[in-house]
């Protein structure tokens, strides 16, 4: 009875952050729903190989690793259309703009920048950047996740943002027509 009540608080905790990444990683929903599959049946299987307290850096790894097994078997070239969830734009657009129809138009379309920007970086960089601002993972858990030195996470992250901020520039003060 234990491992199943801790293996529903795990997945309470952590199964949006397996869609949610994976989402961002695969640009794809499907795969993204096999993803969080696989890694719930890991979860599972691994249950008791894992302490709770470092739970998110394991189930972050695995997530990881399964979108980059899925990265490669199909060999993306294609871009994929993706709609924007309601989350990302909660988060971009602040309870003020909520009354005005304006600026909520305007938030949305900046919202679908943002996200098209971030899926255009490169993997290695969308990763990093993804676990960090959006999942709120710290520098170590990022670096115990994807088996790389903290001072690499640091410096993907600085990259990722000067390249979004670089891609950004031209959207900063437009308005919305």
């Amino acid at each position: 009875m234990l491992t199943k009540t801790r293996y529903n608080f795990l997945i309470q905790q952590y199964k949006n952050n397996i869609y949610g990444y994976s989402f961002y990683m695969l640009k794809n929903r499907m795969d993204a729903d096999d993803v969080t599959q696989e890694v719930l049946i890991k979860i599972w299987k691994n249950i008791n190989g894992f302490k709770l307290t470092s739970a998110k850096t394991w189930i972050m790894r695995t997530t990881h690793n399964l979108c980059i097994d899925y990265l490669r078997k199909r060999k993306i070239n294609v871009e994929r259309i993706y709609s924007i969830d309601e989350e990302f734009v909660e988060n971009l657009a602040g309870a003020e703009n909520e009354s005005n129809p304006h600026n909520q138009t305007h938030q949305n379309l900046m919202a679908d920048k943002i996200k098209e920007k971030i899926q255009l970086l490169p993997e290695n960089l969308r990763s990093i950047f993804v676990l960090y601002e959006l999942h709120g993972l710290k520098y170590r858990e990022i670096s115990k996740a994807l088996d790389l030195p903290i001072n690499t996470v640091k410096v993907y992250l600085m990259r990722a943002r000067k390249k979004l901020q670089e891609e950004l520039k031209y959207y900063e003060r437009q308005e919305v027509i």
